[in-house]
């Protein structure tokens, strides 16, 4: 339904909601969301384009939520690489049509206007508070030793 990019942003953006305090270097996030790292590098900046990650170069440097995961909805993290739009008028440009949708375009915007209210009603605080549900994206061995440790790499 979504495109790899988006997926990969959603993928980047549930670890980094799982990782609040610290800079994930890229290679790390690559690994634990198991996305190319040079793609995962375009995506990241999409992100930090859209004001919804910050990042550091260099040594100790990486990414991290630029907001809290609670003010962030899975709306904004999908439109940020890849726009989800309803259908104002046909596509085809058939004046007759106008913005009188014809049944395919019409229940195309409608699939559209339920995903942008489920996504845009979700935050990444709500993928990982979900008590019904694993971790998204989560490498629980890692996470573990990141909170005994006190420190996240």
């Amino acid at each position: 339904m979504f495109s790899q990019t988006a997926e990969y942003a959603l993928r980047a953006m549930s670890w980094l909601a799982l990782t609040p305090d610290d800079l994930v270097p890229t290679p790390l996030l690559a690994e634990k969301t198991r996305v190319p790292s040079n793609y995962l590098s375009k995506v990241l900046q999409q992100l930090a384009g859209a004001g919804l990650i910050v990042g550091r170069r260099g040594v100790g440097g990486g990414y991290r939520l630029a907001r809290v995961a609670r003010d962030i909805t899975l709306i904004q993290v999908v439109n940020a690489v890849d726009k989800v739009e309803r259908i104002e008028s046909c596509p085809l440009g058939l004046s007759e049509h106008g913005t009188n949708l014809c049944p395919l375009h019409r229940i195309s915007d409608n699939a559209a206007a339920a995903v942008i209210e489920i996504l845009g009603g979700t935050t990444l605080q709500d993928l990982i508070d979900d008590k019904n549900a694993s971790k998204p994206m989560c490498d629980t061995e890692t996470l573990a030793k990141l909170t005994v440790s006190g420190r996240r790499s």
